[in-house]
């Protein structure tokens, strides 16, 4: 009997051919084809984002599986992505979500809510923006808040990111201001703009997106919650603008009333030697008050003035009259 045949094709190489091993390297190694540093890379691994090594003894021992991720990390951060947002995505990944809806949902929330480009502008024109002042102290505040930003490797040069409040701190400091008294009001409206913010993102996660709190979402969940970003995001600056612009007009107004009124309490009475100095005189503001009242706002200047002269000549006749009566007296 001959013997029985032999198997052919793959099953017979594999058993002959040494079995295939993946690529391994060290952190080094590793490093190098990815163009990462070996700091950042232990970077990531403490923070979620690259898996942990296999351990062989006293080394560490990477794969391509560790290399794809670098390269999708160095990717996403290209595009704009933050750290947070990309372990975000990478978790959708390694859990077999589709990254569709996730990506659109992270473009919208990290990407930008103005359509403002920033802008570049030397220090050279940062003095004359801000008419030759050379203020050291008020550009290391602009830095801290960032309104400026210096470029790497061009010293003397910044990033804008808002050229638009760049300019309001030039028409400001053009207006008087000084420039550290700039940055001052800019951190202190930062804080209350910061806590509108997060209000409003309160407000809209109760009513809005709690939906989508809590738990995995689902491809088509993650493209409808970034229709909505997408819907809602201008809601938050149309509702500041507009109620910023009520509030201006209302304290505006006020605050152009109160000078009024205090101008009016101090009315100008004409010297008598006919010089053009005046002097101010303080109404109580009871008497003030009382004549609004009778008169109206626009009015109370006038009538002031007018009670003042008919008060000046009632006593001037009142003076002629006595003259008169003593002097008739006399005769008698």
């Amino acid at each position: 009997m001959p013997p029985p045949p032999q198997p052919s094709g793959p099953a017979s190489a594999s058993a002959t051919e040494p079995e295939y091993r993946l690529p391994e390297y060290r952190i080094e190694d590793l490093a190098h084809r990815s163009g990462a540093t070996v700091r950042t890379i232990r970077a990531y691994q403490d923070k979620g984002l690259l898996p942990k090594p296999e351990r062989r003894g006293r080394a560490n021992v990477y794969d391509d599986s560790h290399l794809a991720r670098l390269r999708q990390i160095a990717d996403l951060l290209e595009r704009g992505y933050t750290l947070a947002s990309i372990k975000e995505l990478l978790q959708a990944w390694d859990e077999g979500r589709g990254l569709g809806g996730v990506l659109g949902l992270v473009a919208e929330v990290d990407g930008p809510w103005t359509d403002e480009e920033s802008g570049r502008i030397t220090r050279a024109e940062l003095d004359e923006l801000f008419g030759g002042e050379h203020d050291e102290a008020a550009v290391s505040e602009a830095v801290a808040l960032g309104v400026l930003e210096p470029l790497p490797g061009r010293e003397g040069e910044f990033r804008v990111p808002s050229p638009q409040e760049l300019s309001v701190a030039a028409e400001l400091h053009k207006a008087g201001v000084p420039l550290l008294a700039i940055t001052e009001q800019l951190r202190e409206l930062r804080g209350q703009v910061e806590h509108i913010a997060a209000r409003f993102l309160d407000f809209t996660n109760e009513h809005v997106f709690v939906r989508y709190l809590g738990g995995h979402l689902s491809d088509g969940d993650a493209s409808e919650a970034a229709d909505l970003v997408r819907r809602l995001r201008p809601l938050a600056q149309q509702t500041v603008e507009a109620e910023l612009a009520r509030a201006m007009q209302k304290f505006a107004a006020r605050n152009l009333r109160d000078h009024l009124r205090s101008a009016a309490a101090a009315p100008s009475a004409a010297v008598p030697d006919g010089a053009s100095r005046s002097e101010q005189i303080r109404l109580p503001a009871e008497t003030v008050e009382a004549v609004r009242e009778l008169v109206g706002e626009e009015q109370v200047p006038e009538f002031i003035t007018a009670a003042a002269e008919r008060e000046v000549r009632a006593r001037a006749m009142d003076r002629m009259t006595a003259q008169r009566s003593g002097g008739r007296q006399g005769r008698a």
